[in-house]
């Protein structure tokens, strides 16, 4: 198929747009819409609900389901990372959660490298030093200063997302829909013990508000980044999607920070996350340029 260059910016148009809808996950975790929830059930309440409406939409484009059983783990690892993403954002700022789980590529590499042997780049150093000593600023401050709790549930969701990651890599020769469809599939059924005595206690209106943080926090950003990489290399999708932490706190801000429950962003996340970011910078760049650099020599 020809690509033409109104291709290439409509690619590029739709993976930035996912990482803008993506980004809008703070904003409505921290809405006040949701203040008469019980708190410690929130992050619970929040996976199953989002996936819940993100299925009804994903469901009607698979096009070939396939199941095997080694796709449990990585269905307890989704499930795990949901509950684990959301309780963070639930029990510290947003933009922690966000940062923490943007780690899974230094835990990818790590896997990868240890478990299934790949090699890997002199770019990856640089990203491993930089994003550790992100969280390691932020952990540490923490730590004195903020949640622990919310901390160490944000570094259990980049965990268990590159756990999700490797297995969608090991499961590369499976429809990619099916394989998400699936995930959420099991956190309707993993978290529903958690969720059934709470049905009649949420207002009516609310399920207005999560029917759009499982379709345009969820299930639209996943149609559009698919669409994207159709003509969207890689690395340069990776950048692309970096705006999604950086937008998380700017939305929490702008809708929320007249609220009573707004927690303003501490330095350190502000600091840890431009460590983070400068790790992801310093692995994708180089790798963007090479596959430009590559193409133009093949030309």
């Amino acid at each position: 198929m020809l690509v033409t260059p109104r291709d290439v910016w409509l690619g590029r148009l739709q993976v930035a747009l996912a990482g803008v809808l993506w980004s809008s996950s703070g904003l409505f975790v921290k809405a006040p819409w949701f203040d008469g929830w019980p708190h410690e059930s929130k992050g619970i309440l929040f996976a199953f609900w989002r996936s819940f409406f993100a299925l009804l939409i994903l469901l009607p484009l698979i096009r070939k389901p396939e199941w095997r059983w080694k796709m449990l783990p990585m269905m307890l690892c989704f499930t795990t990372m949901t509950w684990s993403f959301l309780s963070a954002m639930v029990h510290g700022p947003a933009a922690n959660a966000t940062w923490l789980q943007n780690l899974s590529p230094v835990w990818v590499l790590i896997f990868g490298v240890s478990v299934l042997k790949e090699r890997f780049a002199p770019a990856d150093i640089g990203m491993f030093v930089c994003c550790l000593a992100g969280v390691g600023l932020i952990l540490t401050m923490e730590l004195g200063y903020g949640s622990t709790r919310a901390t160490l549930l944000g570094i259990l969701s980049g965990l268990s997302f590159a756990s999700v990651v490797l297995f969608l890599r090991y499961f590369r020769d499976v429809e990619s829909t099916w394989l998400i469809a699936l995930n959420h599939t099991s956190n309707l059924v993993l978290l529903s013990p958690w969720i059934i005595p709470h049905v009649a206690d949420i207002p009516l209106n609310s399920y207005a508000a999560l029917a759009m943080f499982g379709i345009f926090q969820m299930s639209l950003p996943y149609v559009l980044f698919a669409r994207g990489l159709r003509t969207t290399p890689s690395p340069e999708a990776s950048l692309l999607t970096l705006i999604e932490p950086v937008l998380v706190p700017v939305w929490v801000f702008i809708a929320w920070h007249h609220h009573s429950t707004y927690q303003p962003v501490p330095w350190w996340t502000w600091s840890g996350g431009a460590l983070i970011l400068v790790g992801m910078l310093v692995r994708y760049v180089p790798s963007l340029w090479n596959y430009r650099g590559g193409s133009r020599t093949a030309a």
